[in-house]
Parts: C-alpha cells; structure tokens; sequence
C-alpha cells in the first residue's frame, strides 16, 4: 500500500463491517500493535447509542496504518470478519469512479477477502465490497484500485472468467446517472413489445398471426398458470426495432378476441415501478399545488364540534370548498381541515379564527403543512440553535442536561429590613433548606436570582448576617394546570417559561435522555399548539417522534461513512 500517496496523505483508517457490540476498547486492544494510535471512534445512532457498523482509527505515523491495512484487513472480531481500507474525506474522489470496477454474478461462496485476494494481483486495492443482504450475497461487488490502469488490467483478464465455476462479468463502474442515459438509450430502439387484455383463448399461434404481419418476429408467446390457461397477457418479440413500434402504433387500443387490447413496450419490473412511482409523484406534487396556501389546518377543537359547524364557524371569511373534522371510530380527534377557494380568504381565516375560543376551547388555525415541511422546519430551528449553542461560552451544567431547556426549582425567600449588629458570622444565602424557608436579612444587591436544578448556582457569602427563627415548613407544590388566559395574561418573557415548566415533566416520561433538548425544540413551536400539545397525549407523542427524527437525521448527517 502506499499511504503516501497525493490522494491519501493522512494515517486515517476506515473499519466496517463491524459487530454491534465492537467497542473503542476492542479496537485499540486489535489496532494498537501496528502503532501510535491519536483517537479511535465509532460512530452511533445519537439516540439509541448502538454503534453504526463502522469507526475511524488515526494513527501518528502514516506507515503504521498502512502495516495495519496490509496485515489486520478482514480479520475477525467478535465472529465478523472487518473490512480496512483509507479514509478518504474528498467526497469527489470518493465519487469519482477511477479505478473502480464492477463485477457481477459472484457466487455465494466468494466474500470480501476471497474478492479481494482474487484482484490483488492486478494493483494496490484501496477498497474492495461483496454486496450483502439479510440473506447474504446479492452476487455482485465493487473493487477500487488506486490507479486506473491496474482497473484496466483487471477487467481486461477477468472479464469472462470463471470463479468458483461461474462467469463472471468484470466492468468499469458506472454511476446511476450514467446508467439511466444508457439505459435510455436502449429503450429508444426496443424491438419486444408487451401485449395484454386479449382474454384467455388466444394461443400463441393466433397472436404470431396477428403480429407478424408488421415485420419479421423472433419470438411469441402467450404467458400461461400452472394450469396452462392463459393469463391474459403475452410478449412479441421482433428483429427490427421500426416493425416493433409500428405495432404499437397500430395495435395499441385495438379490438382483439372481442376486447380492447393494450400494446406497448415491454418493461422490466423496476422499470414500471419507476415509472408508476413518477406518476404518483406527479400526481401528489400536483395536490400539493393545488392546496398550497388555500388549505387551513384547525386543532384543539370541542368534541361537540361537526363537519357543519367547522365549515359554519369559517364560512364568513370566504368560499368554502371542503371542511372535516376527522374522526376516530365515530369520536372526534380534535383537529380537522377547512379549505378555501382562495389564499387570501384562507389568511384571513387564520388572522381572524387563530386563538379564538369555541365551544369551550381557543382554537389553533394555520395553514396546513405536510410531515416533510413540518420535519424541514424542526431541522432548521435545531440547526440554528445547535449553531448558536456552539458560538457561546460552555457555562458550569451537570452533565445530565448537556443542552436544552432547563427545569426550574420554584424558590421561597423573605427577607428583614434591619440588621442585628451583634452578629458576627457568614451565611451562605445560596444554599436553601429543604421543608422551611429561612427569614434572611441583608440582601444582596444583586436581589433576585432564577435557581436552576440543573446550573450550579453562585455561592454568595455576606459576613455579617443574622438570621431569625425559622418558619414552619413551607410545601411547594407543582405547576397548576395552564389555561390559555393564564398563559395570555403572563408576561411575553415569561410565557414560554410557563410552557417548558410544565411540558419538560410530560417529556422525561416519554425520552429521560433527551427531555432537555426536545423540550428546547418544541418550544420553538406556537403557544397556542403547546397548550394543545398539554392537553393531548397523542399530539404531544407526535411531537416528540418528530424531534427524535430530527435529531437522528442531524447525527446521521454529522456521522456518515466516509468512503
């Protein structure tokens, strides 16, 4: 190997196909022979912690990871054999396709080392990877050289070859993209042509006859059950591809056997998955259209709420085309859809309806989002705050609540205006006594202070202080329930204080570890969907499956494979 060279200067290794349970631990324990090692990680899911099948080792001197890759590659650990090769950080050379080849119809037998020790002789092999599923070999792989010239060598040999009994093909890689013109290009001169709806009492013979006419034909054949009767459709298969599509042309929509008959080209199973996957595709991004800015989304409605009486409450704002308040087994689900004929009415619906109380409860009215636009919006908000984060100074936290929202502590104190002179010892204001509340004199100038469960608080020492009798036990209780005027009538500072104080307890039920970063993330979201958000189990279980989403996408981002 040579680790030296202009596209691979650092001593940087990437490990994969790694057992779950393969520790930082377990790989210094393998790796450190070969070296010095710098760091070693494995990457994690940021929520569930399991290791992501892969890790980075960086060793001090390039020539000890290059022994590492030559003398350590494909060993096992924990009964999984590892897969070495350069981490390479330059996404573009990653993806350039120099050197690599493609090779297909691999035998189950043949896995990565057998694949690699097969082409070694060709070049320096930076990376070399049997495709796997569940089952085991797909019968394909991947084998990049360092240079184009030993990819050249190796398919010039192997192409036609013989592994393990069966002939292989050996190529240069092609991207997607590549394959698509291709493969485009093959669909433009098509010589087989799918026929279908002619019934069950065509043969082979009657469709030839009716076909042939069109030009010379290879094959015709009538798809039959294990029964042998006809299952309705059949393939023809010309020598020409202008005799093909002349009979799509002037068979297509034709009667035959007393039914319209469907000619076309014939298409591969993916093929016509793609295609019908592009016309839902189509067909959706046309819905969205259609609805964009005009379809309102209402929640937090009264069980005695209809259909009628949604569509009533927001008729005097515009031309209603539908309203539904969806339902469950005939119950309401407290949310429903109002759509109007225009933008403009549906501003002014949400301007007007937003807050406002009916039947017993304020509503909450926004113009309806998709999961993908809500999701983008969460990732966003968490982006920015995770920026934020980073550009200010780490204060003193506990090492529970890394970031995120902080639960306070209600705290109780009162204070006398004279000072016994007579006094002469410290007391530490700062530290509060469980079960009663201290009657202190001599405050600090500083006064007030907002106690945190989770920062440590200054230690304010006065020397001359005294301190009275103390008070029976005062006993805090937990927030009230929060109302929609009590929310209304707090300070706007305050309001989201309100809302995380009481959001944060029903979070670390659900998500102990991350409660004070999902709390964070949901009080970006609007008041009046937080108080929802209080009152509904569900909607707040949504909200936090989102937020984990969101923060799974965001570690996947910052820890995917580099290759």
């Amino acid at each position: 190997m040579n680790s030296g060279g202009p596209g691979y200067p650092l001593a940087s290794l990437y490990v994969g196909d790694l057992h779950p349970d393969v520790t930082e631990a377990m790989l210094y324990q393998k790796f450190s022979p070969a070296g010095p090692i710098v760091s070693i990680r494995v990457c994690r899911d940021i929520i569930t912690r399991r290791s992501l099948g892969y890790a980075y080792i960086n060793f001090q001197q390039p020539a000890d990871a290059e022994c590492a890759l030559d003398t350590m590659n494909y060993d096992v650990i924990k009964g999984r054999p590892i897969r070495i090769m350069w981490s390479q950080r330059d996404p573009a050379l990653r993806k350039s396709g120099v050197g690599n080849i493609f090779i297909k119809n691999i035998d189950d037998s043949i896995d990565n080392k057998a694949l690699y020790d097969t082409f070694s002789a060709f070049g320096n092999i930076l990376s070399c990877k049997v495709v796997c599923d569940e089952r085991g070999s797909k019968g394909y792989g991947f084998v990049h050289f360092e240079t184009q010239e030993a990819a050249n060598r190796a398919i010039e040999t192997m192409n036609g070859m013989l592994l393990n009994d069966r002939k292989v093909f050996v190529g240069h890689f092609k991207s997607r993209k590549e394959r698509e013109v291709e493969f485009g290009t093959k669909v433009m001169k098509f010589t087989n042509i799918y026929i279908k709806n002619f019934g069950d009492n065509l043969t082979d013979e009657k469709l030839k006859e009716a076909f042939s006419a069109f030009g010379k034909t290879l094959s015709v054949r009538v798809m039959r059950d294990e029964k042998g009767r006809s299952r309705g459709f059949g393939f023809v298969n010309y020598a020409h591809h202008e005799d093909a599509q002349k009979a799509v042309d002037e068979m297509n929509g034709k009667e035959m056997n007393g039914k319209i008959i469907y000619v076309g080209r014939a298409q591969k199973r993916l093929e016509r998955q793609g295609e019908l996957k592009r016309k839902f595709d189509q067909l959706k991004q046309d819905r969205i259209q259609r609805y964009q800015g005009v379809n309102l989304y209402v929640k937090n409605l009264d069980d005695s709420i209809d259909d009628e009486r949604l569509r009533k409450e927001f008729s005097p704002y515009g031309t209603i085309t539908s309203a539904k308040v969806m339902t469950e087994a005939g119950q309401s689900k407290g949310f429903g859809f109002v759509c109007f004929s225009s933008p403009e009415e549906a501003t002014k619906a949400v301007t007007e309806m937003n807050g406002r109380i009916v039947a017993t409860k304020p509503l909450y009215v926004a113009l309806a989002q998709r999961r993908e636009e809500r999701k983008a919006i969460l990732t966003n908000k968490y982006m920015q705050r995770m920026a934020t984060v980073r550009t200010m100074p780490s204060p003193i936290i506990d090492s529970y609540h890394q970031s995120g929202y902080y639960m306070t502590v209600p705290q109780v104190w009162t204070y006398k205006q004279s000072v016994d002179k007579s006094a002469a010892f410290p007391y530490n204001i700062g530290t509060q006594t469980v079960g009663g509340r201290a009657d202190v004199a001599g405050v600090l100038r500083s006064g007030q202070y907002k106690y945190s469960s989770a920062v440590r608080n200054p230690l304010h020492v006065v020397t001359v202080v005294p301190v009275s009798m103390v008070e029976p036990p005062v006993h805090i209780l937990g927030p009230e329930p929060l109302t929609a005027s009590m929310l209304a009538a707090a300070p706007p500072m305050d309001q989201k204080q309100l809302l995380g104080d009481r959001l944060y307890p029903l979070i670390v039920a659900q998500q102990p570890n991350l409660a004070g970063k999902i709390t964070g993330m949901l009080l970006e979201i609007d008041n009046s969907e937080l108080l929802h958000m209080l009152e509904s189990p569900e909607s707040l279980k949504s909200k936090v499956d989102e937020a984990i989403a969101v923060l799974q996408a965001h570690q996947a981002k910052d820890c995917s494979p580099k290759k």
